[in-house]
């Protein structure tokens, strides 16, 4: 199969696509915006052909390139990964006669109110939302829902842009943030209190292939918000046979139906609490922060070579195995400015070292990141464990033991 594969150099993880496309014999193509003498070796050896672009979310210059690899070969494919460019390939896709995910799919994965609506529609729970185009109308949602909610650009990924807010004078500062921003049209939702997690599937012609659930610890609002946190998020090895996991993996299966995804990668966030489980956001994509890798490590599979193998042979080629669950736990500095030293790392390193997958530590003289740019922006460990409960004690532990220091 010929595959193009938007924007394979950045960011660095993106790599990992085209080697596993390429490794279980697709011939891929690159359209990026980095020039041909930049990618390096290992990256240009591993694709037939590539192509520049000014803008990989400029649908113009993504249909030109994409017709650029038709007058050549029979294109098969075209696979986006990050969410900003998932809308301008579908429209591509579109233009040029690809398969893959088209732009109705897309759009219900990437406008929240549109999405929910539909989920709803599918008997999938979801938080109560709208689209608001005035401070009016968001004013008339927060009359009829109540207190707390939660406002955010109608498109984007994750928790990116999204802020809590508890009365009518947070609504009207948050409204007049965004307006100053640019924003002419939000999202609000009903904020739904309980445990955060997400639901994450490779899926074949509408159906799931493979599937993993991962807990946040704390949730993510929480977590963006509080230097002293070293916030986790932790996937498990016991979904099979567990009552409350199948209720996710059921609504899962409805969230595919809804949304019309056929072969694609796809992360789900859902919450529990009080009011029993509910979906949240919905991406046809892979999940950021390095989940596939925690995946990987707890399966002891190459996920990323089985999303390829899924998209270019049309079936799986292993099943998961559940070995390990698997953790990350972000380490904050103690103040912004830059990195000045660490104490902890040897103790960590004695006491869980053969349980390590893998670590991050800036070296000292390097800017710090701010809390809110998530969970892989400064330092940070990932484990792995047969026993879920035995991993989360270690996760804790590490985020007690090592300090990030600043200055």
């Amino acid at each position: 199969m010929n595959i193009i594969f938007v924007e394979p150099a950045f960011p660095a993880n993106q790599r990992r696509f085209v080697h596993a496309l390429a490794s279980v014999g697709a011939n891929v193509y690159g359209i990026g915006e980095s020039d041909e003498a930049h990618l390096g070796p290992d990256l240009r050896g591993a694709m037939r052909g590539y192509y520049r672009v000014g803008s990989v979310t400029n649908v113009q210059q993504l249909i030109d390139a994409v017709r650029h690899f038709q007058a050549q070969v029979w294109v098969d494919g075209l696979e986006a990964t990050i969410e900003a460019h998932t809308m301008p390939a579908a429209q591509a896709r579109e233009a040029t006669g690809v398969p893959g995910t088209n732009v109705r799919t897309t759009w219900l994965c990437r406008d929240k109110p549109s999405m929910k609506e539909a989920l709803r529609a599918a008997g999938v729970p979801t938080a109560a939302s709208a689209a608001i185009d005035s401070s009016a109308e968001a004013k008339e949602f927060a009359d009829r829902v109540g207190y707390p909610l939660i406002v955010k650009p109608r498109t984007g990924a994750g928790a990116q842009g999204t802020v809590r807010v508890d009365g009518d004078d947070e609504l009207a500062d948050v409204l007049h943030q965004f307006g100053e921003e640019g924003a002419t049209s939000l999202a609000i939702e009903e904020f739904v209190e309980g445990h955060e997690g997400f639901y994450d599937t490779i899926t074949l012609d509408g159906r799931v292939t493979h599937d993993w659930v991962t807990h946040y610890y704390p949730n993510v609002l929480e977590a963006m918000r509080h230097r002293w946190i070293s916030p986790q998020f932790v996937t498990t090895n016991r979904v099979d046979g567990n009552d409350f996991y199948a209720e996710v993996r059921e609504l899962g299966r409805r969230v595919v139906d809804a949304l019309g995804i056929e072969t694609s990668a796809t992360h789900m966030e859902w919450f529990y609490g009080p009011k029993g489980l509910r979906f949240s956001e919905i991406g046809c994509r892979p999940p950021g922060v390095g989940a596939w890798d925690l995946y990987s490590a707890a399966n002891e599979i190459d996920v990323y070579r089985e999303w390829a193998h899924v998209v270019v042979h049309g079936r799986p080629e292993h099943q998961m195995k559940r070995s390990y669950a698997a953790g990350l736990v972000a380490l904050r500095p103690d103040r912004d400015g830059v990195v000045t030293g660490y104490d902890g790392i040897d103790a960590v390193e004695s006491r869980y070292g053969d349980w390590v997958i893998d670590a991050h530590f800036p070296p000292p003289g390097q800017p710090t990141q701010p809390v809110e740019a998530g969970f892989m922006a400064n330092a940070w460990v990932r484990l792995r464990h047969p026993d879920y409960d035995t991993l989360r004690g270690m996760l804790d532990d590490v985020g007690r033991t090592v300090k990030v220091h600043a200055g």
